[in-house]
């Protein structure tokens, strides 16, 4: 048997059959005996039954191709006004399977619908989108071209200990040159393995999700949507909630070492502003580093050189951000050596009203909490500048946070992020900054991708701080590993900042704490290794 033979079957005997879900199998067992042995063309069923995929021909040998199976069975289910289309262990070869209202995908353990190759099968074509295609990248931009996919409906559910397997899916990227391109799809091709648009009542539970192409899930204007106690194990993005309101992520374990881990975005797919509003992401584990398969089956093996990773694995909010980002809550989550929380509005979007809290980050390879602001604006209508404001951040604790980094909160001139407040953070970084760093003043960039390391090296170990109006930092503790020559913090056009009860160290060579230019009404308290100062009037150049 081969290693990746050897790992996939472990993954399919990874699920125990819990007892609730003995009960629903005799349950099954019951139902299905009681329907006669029916074809493709099955007659209606009654509502709310149970449907076997086996009785509609589906073989699950892992050679015959059973998505024309599975898609009579979920029509069948459908036309008698719904029921839960049950997938007993087997391996499922398919292309695409098109979800419909008022239907559930019950994958029992040891279950796997595997994505064929499009050159065994076509999948759907992507729809037309003249409206909203030209604003965010082809992924984004279209849903039936997946493995799963559904438009416009409503109570649908995915759940079970089974597995998605996305086999045959592209992913626009090389692991093994670390190259993105964003050329569309050939046609019959799919990119993603979950793809809803513009549905309501929808539950994603249980299940996992390995090597899911470009988005292991993408959900674009939904609501009232829970995804809950997924593994995904994938070679892009875990899950892009795009546009979404009412959404509750939980219990969710995902290793994505060539993208993100969980997406926050408000793109312009849809052909118009939406809102990505009322959303809680809590008890998660995100990571970048895992060899693909090895969280799924247990192994957790660290990514080798040659996988050229760029350990994202990360939560992001934005990058696309035409609507609005409000009423959000993050909190009890894990960072696994990855790249840190990104906060980013570009394209005229409003950010306000964030709670973030309760996080583990262990070797952040980039800023541990990323904020810009930035004027990309790509959008119709040339949107203006937008707006990030009102930003809680407490109880965050990070370790071997990377040299050539900082935790970043950069605005536009004219354009501050306002109201920060970061609480009850205790960070370690690498060190190894030299002296000569600080003097650095970063370019602007203010059409640039916004990304962690977009303005070089930072000029602080701790903080660096830039068009930022009202900032409070306090009960925080930075420290570091190898000799740094860096000052801790940095502060560039910055109004009304207060620094209450910090601990933070002096770089080598009698390295100043803080460095203000251009900054007014500046306060530091109880700060470690410097009296007690308040600065109301505008300094141009001052250190402590």
């Amino acid at each position: 048997m081969t290693t990746q033979s050897a790992n996939q079957d472990m993954a399919f005997r990874r699920f125990p059959v819990l007892p609730q879900r003995r009960h629903f199998l005799a349950q099954t067992v019951a139902l299905v005996a009681a329907l006669p042995a029916c074809s493709l063309a099955a007659p209606p069923i009654p509502t709310s039954s149970l449907i076997d995929v086996k009785r509609f021909g589906t073989k699950g040998d892992g050679r015959t191709l059973d998505s024309p199976a599975i898609n009579a069975a979920i029509a069948a289910a459908a036309a008698a006004g719904g029921g839960t289309v049950y997938f007993p262990p087997g391996r499922y070869l398919s292309a695409s399977i098109r979800l419909k209202s008022n239907i559930t995908l019950y994958l029992e353990a040891g279950a796997v619908i595997e994505a064929v190759d499009a050159s065994v099968a076509r999948y759907d074509l992507p729809e037309p989108n003249e409206a909203g295609g030209n604003y965010q990248d082809y992924g984004h931009s279209h849903w039936q071209n997946s493995l799963i996919w559904g438009i416009g409906l409503d109570n649908v559910a995915i759940v079970g200990g089974g597995l998605i397997h996305g086999k045959g899916l592209i992913s626009g990227h090389d692991k093994y040159t670390g190259y993105y391109t964003d050329k569309p799809d050939q046609p019959g091709e799919a990119d993603k393995a979950i793809a809803l648009r513009e549905c309501r009542n929808v539950t994603l539970r249980d299940f996992s999700i390995l090597h899911g192409g470009h988005f292991g899930i993408l959900a674009t204007g939904c609501g009232n949507m829970l995804i809950d106690h997924l593994t995904i194990d994938t070679n892009r993005d875990g899950m892009d909630i795009d546009g979404c309101n009412n959404v509750r992520v939980t219990n969710c374990s995902l290793n994505t070492p060539w993208d993100d881990a969980i997406c926050l975005k408000a793109s312009y797919g849809l052909g118009c502003i939406q809102h990505c509003e009322n959303i809680t992401i809590s008890d998660c584990m995100v990571s970048g580093s895992f060899d693909e398969g090895s969280v799924i089956d247990g192994t957790f093996k660290r990514s080798a050189p040659e996988y050229r990773s760029g350990r994202y694995g990360r939560i992001k909010m934005g990058t696309e951000s035409n609507g609005d980002f409000k009423n959000i809550t993050i909190t009890n989550c894990i960072f696994d050596e990855c790249r840190g929380l990104a906060i980013e509005s570009v394209d005229g979007s409003h950010i306000e009203n964030l709670t973030i809290s309760n996080i583990t980050m262990r070797n952040v390879v980039n800023d541990p909490i990323f904020i810009r602001l930035g004027a990309r604006l790509r959008g119709p209508n040339q949107p203006p500048v937008g707006s990030i404001k009102r930003i809680n951040i407490s109880n965050v604790v990070v370790s071997g946070a990377h040299v050539n980094h900082a935790s970043t909160i950069a605005g536009l001139p004219g354009h501050p992020i306002e109201d920060i407040r970061i609480s009850n953070m205790q960070i370690e970084t690498q060190g190894g900054g030299e002296a000569a760093w600080s003097a650095r003043v970063p370019p602007e960039l203010p059409n640039g991708y916004p990304e962690p390391g977009m303005f070089g090296k930072a000029p602080a170990y701790a903080f660096y701080l830039r068009h930022v109006k009202a900032i409070e930092i306090h009960h925080v503790k930075v420290g570091y590993v190898q000799p740094e020559g860096r000052t801790a913090v940095v502060l560039e056009d910055v109004s009304d900042a207060s620094f209450h009860a910090v601990n933070m160290r002096r770089g080598q060579g009698g390295a100043p704490l803080f460095a203000l230019r251009g900054v007014s009404d500046f306060s530091a308290r109880d700060v470690r290794g410097m009296p007690d100062r308040e600065i109301p009037e505008r300094v141009d150049a001052l250190t402590l």
